[in-house]
């Protein structure tokens, strides 16, 4: 499991130590990094793209930013940004035909074991 510096710090712990962990369901879902590309896009978006934006939730977010930053060329994601635009001043809350389950972000892959490395 990637530990952050900070915790590890902390912590009080290094590399080899055996320690027990809690996990827990997360209180509030995190806020999605938005790329500066996008969120200058939206700053300048109508205000009921922004209106909609607001509205959904941080997981909606996410799938939107996906969809949008995982275009392969430059073109397709300024044609994916002016679609989501378009979409969100229409109140659409999600990304048509997007399928999350496809979704690979390397914030969001499994952890390498040691062994792996």
């Amino acid at each position: 499991m990637r530990v952050e510096d900070g915790l590890i710090e902390r912590a009080k712990v290094a590399e080899g130590f055996d320690v027990q962990i809690a996990i827990r369901p997360m209180d509030k879902e995190p806020e999605p990094k938005v790329p500066p590309d996008v969120q200058s896009a939206f700053d300048s978006a109508e205000p009921k793209a922004r209106e909609t934006w607001a509205a959904i939730t941080p997981l909606a977010r996410r799938d939107w930013i996906f969809w949008i930053a995982s275009a392969k060329k430059q073109e397709t994601r300024v044609k994916r940004i002016g679609v989501a635009l378009s979409k969100l001043s229409a109140g659409s809350r999600r990304p048509c035909c997007f399928d999350r389950s496809g979704m690979y972000d390397k914030s969001l892959s499994c952890p390498e074991s040691i062994e792996e490395k």
